[in-house]
């Protein structure tokens, strides 16, 4: 069981990933789960719309595509994050790069600990989880 990170047609950003791990692995347990297989792809624009077209039929671009593997208790699932997204995000809401990158790496694992943000109400419930998640974030993480 391991959380491995992974770059295609890109440079991998620069995070901690073993203090980013052992903090995927607390906010996991806060929802009583455990850690499973978790791959994060990091990809460009063009990578995430190609992926988003090809496994969902969706023709737009977006920060992050999810696919859950979960099995029980144990959460698992390949998460693709555009850094391009990313970098548009941060810019858009007047966030830190570092931390809007962090949000997302954790937006992905709360959708696999079963929290959505697609029905009414459950996009501020999310943000709520997420700002939750980003405040035990390590410090040796924070930009």
């Amino acid at each position: 069981m391991a959380i491995a990170y992974y770059a295609e047609e890109i440079q991998l950003p620069a995070i901690k990933k073993r203090a980013v791990s052992t903090w995927i692995k607390a906010v996991t347990e806060t929802y009583g789960k455990k850690t499973g297989d978790i791959s994060y792809i990091f990809c460009s624009d063009e990578k995430i719309l190609e992926v988003n077209r090809q496994y969902l039929q969706h023709d737009y671009y977006t920060d992050i595509i999810t696919f859950d593997y979960t099995e029980g208790n144990k959460i698992s699932g390949d998460l693709f994050i555009s850094l391009d997204t990313v970098k548009t995000n941060a810019e858009t809401f007047h966030t830190d790069y570092n931390e809007e990158l962090h949000r997302t790496i954790i937006h992905g694992i709360l959708h696999l600990c079963g929290i959505n943000d697609k029905g009414p109400g459950e996009r501020e419930i999310m943000e709520e989880n997420e700002n939750r998640a980003l405040a035990i974030l390590p410090e040796e993480c924070r930009g």
